[in-house]
């Protein structure tokens, strides 16, 4: 390799700077913005089915603005001009769409009013190749062209590990990424999703360490002690393992979008996002002082939708 030496110039004005500049400032982890603060996080699968309350988008935005939030990822897919029209009118971001095919609605939409958010993809179970090269060539080919469409709008994409196996580890997501990279598609990350993740807790450091360059966002939710097992949907904070893990994405350093899931059909949204909100809170006290958060948040019990095949009984009498 040829070593070119500096212009003297060049050697000068380098010198110049380094002599101005003033000295780094250093932070120490108080001084550190939180990912924590509530202006940084999103509320997730609130729109219906998954309120109790079935909500318009209007009282959608209400009740987010209420409970002092300014982002969601919407899981709809009808009315989405309402729903965008209503987020602006209130000062809502939408921080997402779930995304889990093509939809040129979602990205007329998007580019009519001029809106940047990440769009979020699933794995395709009609892709059911074993082979390792073909299958991260057939999701290079399905994600492409959504990657294209949302950089044509300023957006990224991110590959969200939800109910399907292989799709679901973050290493097969990294070679996706990857493969995308030589075609030129730089704009696709990872969402990282502690519900869906069936992991080992011994392990999640250094998985985090290997998937946190391609990190966008990640959606938090309470996890059990063994962490292999497929996690219901559960109250941060309430839970074995959520602690530890929140811990290693703090103290990784890294920034960026925090989301918290109700996905509840039969509870209210707004408590469901409140009860993740309390538990998030007593989650940063830990954080700060292992002992400080005071009792540990319960999960609430959650009513079960009625059975159709046994049916509550009529308490009216026939006229």
């Amino acid at each position: 390799m040829i070593q070119m030496k500096p212009h003297p110039l060049t050697a000068l004005v380098l010198f110049t700077v380094a002599i101005l500049a003033p000295a780094p400032v250093s932070l120490t982890a108080a001084d550190a913005p939180s990912n924590f603060d509530r202006k940084n996080i999103s509320a997730l699968w609130i729109a219906d089915p998954w309120d109790a309350k079935k909500r318009g988008p209007e009282e959608r935005m209400q009740m987010l603005q209420e409970l002092g939030l300014s982002k969601f990822a919407y899981n709809g897919s009808g009315a989405v001009d309402a729903e965008i029209e209503a987020a602006k009118k209130h000062g809502i971001e939408i921080a997402a769409w779930w995304y889990p095919a093509r939809n040129t609605q979602i990205v007329d939409a998007t580019k009519r009013h001029g809106i940047h958010p990440q769009f979020w993809v699933c794995g395709s179970r009609a892709i059911t190749t074993t082979n390792e090269v073909e299958r991260i060539e057939a999701e290079a080919a399905r994600i492409r062209p959504i990657a294209e469409d949302a950089a044509a709008l300023g957006c990224q994409v991110g590959l969200y590990n939800h109910r399907e196996p292989w799709f679901e580890e973050q290493d097969h997501q990294i070679a996706i990424i990857e493969r995308l990279k030589r075609d030129g598609i730089t704009n696709v990350g990872i969402v990282f999703n502690f519900h869906h993740w069936r992991g080992s807790l011994a392990e999640f450091p250094a998985l985090f360490k290997r998937f946190q360059p391609y990190l966008i966002a990640v959606n938090l939710n309470g996890m059990k002690a063994d962490t292999t097992q497929y996690p219901p949907v559960r109250y941060i904070g309430s839970d074995e393992s959520e602690l530890a893990m929140i811990r290693v994405v703090e103290a990784s350093g890294w920034r960026g979008p925090i989301g918290v899931i109700h996905e509840r059909p039969t509870v209210d949204a707004a408590e469901g996002i409140r009860g993740n909100l309390q538990g998030l809170e007593w989650v940063q006290k830990e954080l700060q002082q292992p002992g400080s958060g005071g009792p540990k948040p319960q999960e609430p019990v959650v009513p079960k939708p009625a059975s159709p095949a046994n049916p509550q009984p009529d308490t009216k009498k026939a006229k």
